[in-house]
C-alpha cells in the first residue's frame, strides 16, 4: 500500500516537469519550423522574380505558361503564411492562370457560335451558358491579378492626387502595365460572364489614370491603347482636348509593331468587336496578318506578343466561326471573308479521309 502511495506521488510529482518538457519541444519544433518555410519561401520568392519571370517572359508557347501560372500560384502563395506575399511575381502568375482559364471560354464561345450557325438550339444554349462560367472565374484570376500589381508597388489607383509608383526596373514597368491591362479584361470578361464574377467597374477610370505613369514610347503605345479603351467604354474619362479614341489605338497599333509587342493591335480588336466596328477589326486583323512577317519581336517579352497573336487570332476564329460556322484557314488569316479574287475557297474532301 505505502508503494502504491509512492508510485502515485512520485507520478503527480513528475508530470508538470513532463508537460513542461513537452512544451519546450513544442515551442522549439516551431521555431526551428517557421525560420524554415520562412527561407524557403523568400528564397522561391526571389527565384521566382529573379529568374523564372524573365524566362517565362521570352516563352513562344502561351498555353504552357498558363500551365505554370496554374501550378505554381498555389506553392508560391502557400509561403504568404509565413512570409510576405510575393505580389510582383503573384501578379503575373496570376496573369497566366487567367489565361489558361480564357482559352476554354474561348473555346465554349466557339462552340456556342457554331452551333448557333448550324441551328442546334440545345447544344448552342449549353455551350453559351459554360462560356459564361469560365469567363466569371477568367474575370475573378484576372482581377486578383491586378489587384497584386497594385500592392506590389504600394499604389492606390484610387488616390487623389495621382501619385505614380516608383518602379525600380524595366520588369516593373511591364509588370505594373499588364496589371493595368489585366484589370480591364477583368471587366470585359466578366460583362462576358453576365457580371457573374462581380469585379468593380471603377478599376476602369482608375487603369487610365495609372496608365500615364508609364512611358508610351518605351511600350510600343499601349499605355495610351488602354487609356483610348477606356475612354470608349466611359467617355467621360476622355480628357476635353485628347484624339479620337480609334485614332490613338491605330497609332498605338503602329508602335507596337515598329517595338515589337504588338499588344495595342489586340485591344483595338477588342474594341472593335465590343462597339461593332467590322471596320476596325478587320483592320487591326489585317494590320497583324501583315506584320507577321516583318515584326521584329521584342525577344525579351515575346510572351505578351505571343498572347496578343492568341488574342487576334480569337477574334478572327469568332468572326469566321459566326460568318461561315467554321474558324479562319490559316491562309486566310487577315481577312474576314472566303471571297478573295481568283482564288478558291480552301476545301477538303471527306473521302480523301476514308
Amino acid at each position: 500500500m505505502m508503494l502504491s502511495l509512492f508510485t502515485v506521488a512520485s507520478r503527480l510529482y513528475s508530470a508538470p516537469r513532463t508537460l513542461f518538457a513537452a512544451a519546450v519541444l513544442v515551442l522549439l519544433a516551431g521555431c526551428s519550423a517557421n525560420p524554415i518555410y520562412s527561407t524557403t519561401g523568400v528564397v522561391l520568392s526571389g527565384y521566382s522574380e529573379g529568374e523564372a519571370t524573365p524566362y517565362v517572359m521570352q516563352m513562344s508557347d502561351p498555353r504552357m505558361a498558363c500551365a505554370l501560372g496554374e501550378g505554381i500560384d498555389p506553392l508560391l502563395y502557400s509561403f504568404s503564411r509565413v512570409t510576405d506575399a510575393p505580389n510582383t511575381t503573384g501578379s503575373l502568375l496570376m496573369l497566366l492562370a487567367g489565361n489558361c482559364m480564357e482559352y476554354q471560354a474561348w473555346e465554349a464561345e466557339l462552340d456556342y457560335l457554331r452551333a448557333d450557325y448550324q441551328g442546334r438550339v440545345v447544344e448552342a444554349k449549353d455551350a453559351r451558358e459554360r462560356a459564361k462560367r469560365l469567363n466569371a472565374i477568367t474575370a475573378q484570376r484576372r482581377y486578383e491579378a491586378f489587384r497584386r500589381a497594385m500592392a506590389a508597388y504600394d499604389f492606390d489607383p484610387a488616390a487623389e492626387p495621382l501619385e505614380c509608383p516608383f518602379l525600380f526596373s524595366e520588369q516593373d514597368e511591364l509588370t505594373f502595365l499588364l496589371g493595368l491591362l489585366t484589370g480591364l479584361q477583368s471587366i470585359v470578361n466578366d460583362a462576358n460572364s453576365g457580371a457573374l464574377a462581380g469585379v468593380p467597374r471603377n478599376i476602369a477610370p482608375q487603369a487610365e489614370r495609372a496608365a500615364t505613369c508609364l512611358d508610351n514610347d518605351t511600350w510600343g503605345g499601349l499605355p495610351n491603347a488602354i487609356r483610348a479603351l477606356v475612354w470608349l467604354l466611359l467617355p467621360d474619362t476622355r480628357p476635353e482636348l485628347a484624339p479620337d479614341p480609334w485614332v490613338v489605338l491605330e497609332h498605338s497599333s503602329e508602335q507596337g509593331i515598329r517595338s515589337g509587342m504588338r499588344a495595342s493591335l489586340a485591344l483595338q480588336a477588342v474594341a472593335a468587336e465590343t462597339f461593332g466596328r467590322p471596320d476596325k477589326l478587320e483592320q487591326a486583323i489585317a494590320r497583324f496578318a501583315e506584320s507577321e512577317g516583318s515584326v521584329q519581336v521584342w525577344e525579351a517579352y515575346r510572351l505578351v506578343d505571343e498572347l496578343a497573336r492568341d488574342a487576334v487570332y480569337f477574334s478572327s476564329d469568332k468572326y469566321w466561326t459566326s460568318h461561315y460556322g467554321y474558324r479562319t484557314p490559316h491562309r486566310y488569316f487577315g481577312r474576314l471573308s472566303p471571297d478573295s479574287g481568283s482564288e478558291e475557297v480552301e476545301t477538303m474532301s471527306l473521302d480523301d479521309l476514308l
